[in-house]
């Protein structure tokens, strides 16, 4: 286990509690007042069995990351309420709950390829590319004479995930998509 401040702990990480539990982290905030003690806010999940808690620490606070191995996996194809992954490099496959891999689900393309942590061999958290490429597939007609600072309207993307698109964006346009808050990015340039 690796000793961190609690500002330097970021989304994704895996830390263990004073329960001697794993959590994942789902969201973490500094927040810095103009007097008083810096605080940072941790949201995390419980990986054996998913409860939520939010836990706020001084920003100098120490916290126990665990060592975790990074392995890249390929995106094969849902099963029930589970989603199956393989390995790049020995081709095993993974079986991972739809909790695990939580809002990001939307975002899983075929043979994408994610970044599972693993705990002693097992999967504990789903990492997904920072940013993916979707086609819009259902929006309001663009209006002749707006122009991209103008105001944002909803859309459908071909995975099903809906977003905000600026108003000069039409249907079969390809759009890049932040993965972390969905948020549209750009115009695809393929």
């Amino acid at each position: 286990m690796a000793v961190e401040i609690a500002a330097d702990i970021r989304k994704g990480n895996i830390i263990e509690y004073t329960d001697g539990q794993l959590y994942v982290v789902l969201k973490a905030e500094s927040f810095r007042p103009g007097k008083g003690t810096p605080t940072t806010t941790i949201d995390m999940r419980r990986i054996s069995d998913g409860i939520k808690i939010s836990n706020t620490y001084k920003t100098t606070d120490k916290v126990e990351k665990a060592y975790v191995e990074e392995v890249d996996h390929s995106f094969l194809y849902m099963e029930g309420a589970n989603y199956v992954f393989m390995n790049s490099g020995n081709f095993e496959q993974v079986t991972v709950s739809a909790a695990m891999v939580g809002d990001g689900a939307q975002y899983l393309q075929e043979n994408m390829t994610v970044s599972l942590q693993m705990f002693n061999g097992e999967p504990v958290s789903v990492t997904l590319p920072q940013r993916i490429t979707a086609e819009i597939v259902e929006t309001e007609p663009v209006v002749k004479g707006q122009t991209a600072s103008g105001s944002y309207k909803p859309a459908k993307l071909d995975n099903g995930a809906r977003i905000m698109v600026p108003s000069h964006v039409g249907v079969g346009t390809r759009v890049v998509v932040n993965t972390e808050d969905g948020s549209y990015l750009e115009r695809a340039k393929d």
